[in-house]
């Protein structure tokens, strides 16, 4: 199917969600979402986005270098808060990122492993999620946990099943690397820069940590859209649903960001008891928050776009000047003369404080002599 198909499916399924949690809660949970911020709430949450964005920046950093590419904090910075706000502002939640990579990449004369390093900066940061999701979604009391002790052995089912899936796909990927073509090649190549962009001594503990902070980071924000909402929930009740609610926002099926939040916080709080309409209030708040975080990224758009559509400034005097000749008289065998006119730019002729003239240059002319019998 076509990428056109695929997008519109994405955009409609997230509007799909939305209307659904309307129809059932209507449209007071939303909002109550934007009445109970503040001011000293969004500038809390800018300023957890700031701690977020760097590390994410750096971490992309990592995985760059790692694949051969040059990339500073402070544009991988730039790039990074552009990524967020187009996300944010555009339907998918992804342009972002599939921009920051193309651009990237054409910069460094290669787009495909511009696009595979933001790949795996990104699979990093949704694999720490998972794992720390998983564990704790696992172990601690929350709705989820109980629904998993009600469905015990489907749940067992389906993990064994996934187990298997992942380990056919290892070994495939170990086999397909032994041939020659070219899966095989593309198959040795990702091996390759998963080890040098990742798993590498020098980058492994710089994106695990970074990882681990911009998570925390967003589980702050979560908890701070709790508390004025009106939540006095412990950490430990709140962190099994908010973890969830970031995990439902890498399912592909939003609008801007928008979507399966609201619909898993609406019903992770209702199973809870702890009220639905509470878990949207929550959900909506936490996306102005991350909307105000990402805001910088409208300026480096805007900074940009004046940049493209700012004329190019004309040449300089001395650049339009035609180039100067300077004429080297050589003299050779001391009788015959030959004039040579070499041009050389203006630009140099003035940076150099005293002109050289070479006025004759003599050039000694080798001698033959030829020697035999007389006839």
């Amino acid at each position: 199917m076509s990428r056109s198909f695929w997008a519109w499916a994405r955009l409609l399924g997230g509007a799909a969600i939305i209307a659904v949690v309307l129809w059932r809660l209507g449209t007071g949970a939303f909002l109550d979402g934007l009445r109970v911020l503040d001011g000293g709430t969004l500038a809390l949450a800018f300023g957890i986005g700031v701690v977020t964005t760097v590390l994410s920046a750096w971490r992309w950093c990592l995985v760059a270098r790692g694949l051969g590419l040059r990339l500073s904090l402070k544009d991988a910075t730039a790039d990074y808060y552009q990524a967020l706000f187009l996300n944010a502002a555009l339907p998918g939640g992804v342009l972002g990122d599939v921009g920051r990579a193309v651009s990237h990449g054409r910069e460094e004369g290669d787009v495909g492993r511009g696009v595979r390093a933001v790949v795996l900066e990104r699979t990093a940061g949704q694999l720490v999620l998972v794992v720390v999701g998983g564990a704790v979604l696992f172990t601690v009391p929350s709705p989820v946990l109980s629904l998993l002790g009600e469905h015990g052995k489907s749940v067992a089912l389906t993990v064994a099943a996934a187990a298997i899936a992942v380990l056919l796909v290892v070994v495939a990927g170990r086999r397909a690397r032994r041939g020659g073509s070219k899966l095989a090649g593309a198959a040795r190549t990702g091996a390759a820069e998963i080890r040098s962009g990742l798993l590498s001594r020098r980058n492994w503990p710089g994106v695990l940590f970074a990882s681990a902070m911009v998570l925390l980071g967003h589980l702050a924000t979560f908890l701070v859209a709790a508390r004025v909402a009106g939540n006095g929930a412990s950490l430990l009740t709140l962190a099994p649903m908010l973890l969830l609610a970031l995990l439902a926002m890498g399912i592909p099926l939003n609008v801007g960001g928008w979507g399966p939040r609201e619909g898993v916080l609406a019903w992770a709080f209702g199973a809870a008891g702890l009220s639905a309409e509470q878990g949207v209030t929550i959900a909506v708040a936490y996306g102005i928050c991350a909307f105000v975080a990402a805001a910088p990224g409208a300026v480096v758009v805007a900074v940009r776009t004046v940049r493209k559509l700012r004329p190019a400034e004309p040449p300089t005097a001395v650049e339009t000047q035609p180039p100067a000749e300077v004429a080297v008289a050589v003299t050779v065998n001391h009788d015959s003369r030959v004039r040579i006119a070499a041009p050389i730019s203006p630009a140099v002729i003035t940076s150099v404080p005293e002109l050289v003239r070479i006025r004759r240059a003599k050039v000694r002319q080798p001698s033959y002599t030829t020697s035999g019998a007389a006839a």
